[in-house]
């Protein structure tokens, strides 16, 4: 078995498990208020706190910011578009979750890029902050997989692309 056998295996095994699984209420919640900050307003909103009480370094912090999440969102339309990966919620139908997608396609998670290329260059600059945006971070990319929206390896992937733009960020903004 090659290990895009075992991958898929893996991320279908997982998906027929979470399409199924009627989670409870406060598990719900979490994940679709996760998922609508991962929407873009809770980075809008951390643009604004970094512009009003960033200290001396916000336009850096900021610069940084934007610069990672600029470069994911193009990154992610790239790949998503080479790859044409169907959405777990295109290919069972979800128990309770009827949340629609952003977009057609599944690899990578963009909303995952997004949360992690932001949460990088802010917890660098910003390092009392880093428990608050990892758990947000990761309630975004957790929320992906429970809502159907993505694959368990869109997710990881997304992280790992977002993550590196965020230090590539840091490298070049600090």
């Amino acid at each position: 078995m090659d290990i895009t056998s075992i991958i898929c295996s893996v991320d279908f095994s997982l998906m027929h498990k979470v399409q199924r699984w009627s989670a409870p209420r406060w598990v719900r919640v979490w994940m679709i208020c996760a998922t609508r900050g991962g929407d873009g307003w809770l980075w809008y909103a951390m643009a604004l706190w970094i512009v009003l009480f960033g200290g001396s370094d916000k336009w850096l912090a900021l610069g940084a910011m934007l610069s990672s999440i600029s470069t994911g969102t193009a990154l992610y339309l790239l790949v998503k578009k080479a790859t044409k990966r169907k959405r777990p919620c295109h290919i069972e139908p979800h128990c309770w979750s009827t949340l629609l997608p952003p977009d057609q396609f599944s690899f990578p998670s963009g909303h995952t890029i997004t949360a992690f290329a932001a949460t990088v260059p802010l917890c660098a600059f910003y390092p009392e902050l880093t428990v608050g945006l990892v758990f947000c971070a990761l309630s975004v990319a957790l929320s992906r997989i429970i809502l159907g929206m993505h694959f368990l390896s869109d997710v990881l992937v997304g992280a790992a692309f977002g993550s590196l733009l965020g230090w590539l960020a840091v490298y070049i903004w600090y």
